[in-house]
């Protein structure tokens, strides 16, 4: 492989890195946005799928380029709400 193979290999493997980070990113906010409004209305909610997501980002980010996401208590959330 030469040179300007190998460099278009990596760019395109980063470039498909960060698509799959974004599309777990707009999960996690789609959680995140669901437990808000339940929270907001007063209904029982879990932060376990904002948190599974989450944990499929930080294994992610160990093959590449990507940021990390913390993972959420539902403390946060309410205080987020109660804030707003």
């Amino acid at each position: 492989m030469n040179v300007h193979e190998a460099i278009t290999k990596h760019s395109t493997e980063q470039h498909l890195h960060l698509v799959r980070f974004a599309e777990l990113d707009e999960q996690r906010e789609q959680a995140i946005d669901a437990a808000v409004d339940l929270c907001r209305q007063g209904i029982p909610f879990t932060v376990d799928s904002i948190n599974a997501i989450t944990a499929q980002i930080i294994a992610h980010a160990k093959h590449g380029i990507s940021p990390l996401r913390s993972y959420v208590t539902e403390d946060m959330v309410r205080d987020y709400v109660n804030k707003g």
